[in-house]
């Protein structure tokens, strides 16, 4: 069964272009690497009926701000661990590369989590 990278974070409406931009970049280095595949979805149907926990309010929201589900694919736990070495060894990664571009979201309000998964169809 593969291995799962789950985020959940939130960002700013007017910092999705940026944040896209962003996600495209490491989408192409972690694919380089091997990911299997590398998603995310802004939110659309965040306030569904009858939900006891919607999203926005898990990522503290803010009204400006929308939800961003994120999700990246392994072979493995083992194959994740494998790559997330080869991107901080990318060159392209180089803390001088990033230095003054501010990230287009918070990083403290973002969910993390590493997942095996038991159902893939």
């Amino acid at each position: 069964m593969t291995y799962v990278d789950g985020f959940v974070l939130p960002v700013k409406k007017k910092n999705l272009s940026a944040y896209r931009k962003a996600a495209l970049a490491m989408a192409k280095i972690t694919k380089k690497h091997g990911a299997l595949r590398y998603v995310k979805a802004v939110g659309e149907d965040l306030f569904p009926k009858d939900c006891g926990f919607p999203f926005p309010k898990m990522a503290k929201a803010k009204s400006d701000e929308t939800v961003v589900f994120a999700f990246i694919t392994y072979k493995s736990k083992a194959h994740r661990n494998q790559i997330m070495k080869k991107i901080v060894a990318d060159p392209s990664m180089a803390p001088e590369k990033w230095k003054n571009k501010p990230m287009p979201f918070d990083m403290k309000r973002m969910a993390y989590g590493g997942f095996e998964t038991i159902v893939e169809r």
